[in-house]
């Protein structure tokens, strides 16, 4: 890529204050994170020179887009715009898409390309699964997506459920009916629909069963019409439970199945996701969204954290899979 300048006017002082953040933090952000480039600042305009300067400056413009679309710049979201730029994805159209207002007047949105490609696709699939590590919103955004679904009458009601990994003797020890032991287990699910939905009004929603939450065990010889319907913590299903689970999907219903491959706790491994995919694919109406360390939004260690364990699992996969050649090359006795 070879050096150039770029220049941006940008339109009004208020805009130049929001864009470059306080004491110009994220000036010296972007700055950082193009250091074969330098960026000048004078008055409304900014110029750059270096290498990457047609990213810097069309990262410039879409900050300035969604300054304008009303958006509060802070150092978290310009960074996830400076990857989507480095990506050749459009901030603007990722930060800007609306899925939900929650009960406290937050707007809910996605974070990241990888979380507006899976709220795309929970729009326009019936089935839905989201595959991705810890902290990228699998969830959050598909428990948003319900409540949206359900407040535009799309649906008639909510099921949120997941399996009780531990559903035989152990959890016979604790105390309890089956709902109260298998709470613990439902409790990411409450809380996400407790974020979106006033403490009162997703109380009243549980008390009329509008929205249920309910282990996996009990979708059983049920026909789920008119409903949305979140199936969390995939990964633990057994190939049985999945097909049992997929089976149950009836008229005018939206499915969205969520899980994390490296947290398989279900016993002898046998998790119902592993090599689903492929017996899906070619299904109308059924789509995959892998999400991954880029799509992580929780505290930035989180995705140094799912970098760091994904690294060691290579280098494990990498050595077990040279293990059985360098034993055939040294031969018997070896």
């Amino acid at each position: 890529m070879s050096a150039t300048q770029v220049k941006i006017n940008v339109p009004g002082n208020h805009l130049m204050v929001g864009l470059l953040g306080t004491q110009d933090e994220l000036l010296r952000l972007v700055e950082t994170s193009f250091p074969d480039s330098t960026v000048h600042v004078r008055g409304n305009e900014i110029t750059v020179e270096g290498e990457h300067a047609e990213q810097i400056g069309r990262l410039f413009e879409e900050l300035v887009t969604l300054l304008q679309a009303g958006h509060v710049l802070e150092s978290t979201g310009v960074s996830r715009s400076i990857e989507m730029i480095k990506a050749d994805e459009r901030p603007s159209e990722v930060l800007t898409a609306e899925v939900l207002r929650s009960a406290r007047g937050r707007s809910i949105r996605p974070k990241s390309s990888g979380q507006k490609r899976y709220i795309d696709a929970i729009r326009k699939n019936v089935v839905t699964f989201g595959i991705g590590p810890a902290g990228t919103g699998k969830s959050w955004l598909a428990v948003a997506m319900a409540v949206q679904a359900l407040q535009s009458k799309q649906v008639e009601r909510i099921i949120l459920t997941r399996p009780a990994v531990e559903a035989g003797e152990r959890l016979g020890f604790l105390p309890g009916d089956l709902m109260a032991k298998v709470d613990p287990y439902l409790r990411p699910l409450y809380d996400a629909l407790y974020d979106m939905v006033e403490p009162d009004g997703a109380q009243r929603l549980l008390e009329r069963g509008t929205v249920e939450v309910a282990p996996l065990a009990f979708m059983r010889g049920r026909t789920l019409n008119d409903s949305f319907i979140i199936l969390d913590e995939a990964q633990n299903t057994t190939p049985e439970q999945m097909k049992m689970f997929l089976t149950r999907i009836g008229f005018n219903s939206k499915v969205v199945v969520t899980g994390d491959m490296t947290q398989v706790d279900v016993q002898g491994g046998r998790s119902g996701l592993v090599g689903l995919q492929h017996v899906l694919t070619g299904i109308e109406g059924l789509g995959f969204v892998h999400l991954t360390s880029r799509d992580v939004v929780r505290h930035r260690i989180v995705q140094d954290i799912v970098d760091a364990y994904t690294t060691a699992e290579d280098a494990v996969a990498r050595s077990d899979g040279d293990g059985p050649r360098r034993t055939a090359e040294r031969g018997p006795g070896g």
